[in-house]
């Protein structure tokens, strides 16, 4: 049964491995010219050269690796469109059901050794894809990156394993249910991609408590490139403040006075008036405003990566059985 998979398997699969050699060809020579662009002119760098450094970093290299992320994203998908949904749908449009699974072999086996062989294929491909992309970009999310946001994180480490072996599972499941290619393709692909869009945006904040801490608007915080906004009710925000490699979890957060009272336009007057805007922040910092920062500290990264990985991965075997469940029972 595993030689007969292969033989069914094999153009996607010198298909795939050829892709990878390309990709792996161009990952290597984009992470070398990053690394050498980052030995010549940011390690050991000094005072302003270092910002500048940073920009042209950033200017040479985020277009080419926000496309890569993307695209590489976009690899579990075609996974479950291309790998996943004609599993069962080519065999039962093409009527050869009737003569494979009559034979000695039974269709929960058949179905069993398909997508444990092809399943392990596809988070090979996309584990080796994470790979190549996280050894590349790696001093570009050194100096520049934000690990947490949800191109980088969906792109590198370990979750794009967990990514790919759930669309494939999920796509020849949605074959079994449909029994028909085209839409049993286009189903999976809305579904994974609703489920893409679902768990960075609302599930992923939630999978592990976030912390919240009081923070102190003192010349370090207001000069460190935060932005204070007047709302409509005449009380202030802070936004922009994050904690070095941390997910903060809200746009802005109330700027509070010492006694936990919002920070109102009245309040601010007397520093605004001074004139010069140096002036005025230091009065502003000298004032002793608080707000609270809710994010999650750099420190959990990995926590992230093995928790959503380690759910997909059950909700694969999930599907799975579920799929050999519904494939016994058809007549």
């Amino acid at each position: 049964m595993i030689w007969l998979t292969w033989r069914q398997f094999r153009v996607q699969a010198l298909t795939a491995a050829a892709a990878l050699t390309l990709l792996a060809l161009y990952l290597i020579h984009l992470g070398g010219e990053i690394r050498t662009f980052y030995d010549t002119r940011i390690a050991g760098c000094v005072a302003g050269s270092c910002l500048t450094a940073r920009r042209d970093l950033y200017d040479s290299y985020s277009d080419t690796v926000i496309i890569v992320g993307a695209l590489l994203v976009a690899v579990p998908a075609l996974i479950g469109i291309f790998w996943g949904a004609p599993l069962v749908t080519r065999e039962l449009e093409a009527r050869t059901d009737r003569l494979v699974w009559s034979q000695s072999v039974t269709r929960t086996r058949w179905l069993a050794v398909k997508l444990s062989v092809i399943g392990g294929c596809s988070a090979l491909v996309t584990g080796l894809s994470a790979l190549l992309l996280t050894w590349s970009a790696s001093r570009y999310d050194e100096v520049i990156g934000d690990r947490f946001a949800a191109l980088s994180f969906d792109s590198r480490n370990v979750v794009p394993i967990g990514y790919g072996l759930f669309a494939f599972v999920l796509g020849a499941v949605v074959g079994v249910l449909v029994r028909r290619t085209l839409p049993a393709m286009a189903i999976t692909l809305v579904a994974f991609t609703a489920l893409q869009l679902l768990i960075p945006t609302v599930v992923r904040q939630h999978l592990v408590a976030p912390v919240t801490e009081t923070i102190t608007a003192d010349a370090s915080v207001l000069n460190a490139g935060v932005g204070l906004s007047l709302g409509d009710d005449d009380t202030f925000r802070i936004r922009g403040y994050t904690v070095p490699g941390g997910w903060a979890l809200e746009d802005s957060s109330p700027l509070l006075n010492p006694d936990g009272s919002a920070y109102t336009g009245k309040d601010a007057r007397p520093c605004l008036q001074l004139g010069d805007p140096e002036a005025s922040m230091a009065c502003t910092a000298a004032q002793n405003l608080r707000f609270e920062h809710t994010y999650q500290p750099a420190s959990r990264y990995w926590a992230f990566q093995w928790i959503e990985f380690t759910g997909y991965v059950v909700l694969s075997v999930l599907v799975a059985g579920f799929g050999l469940f519904r494939l016994r029972r058809r007549i």
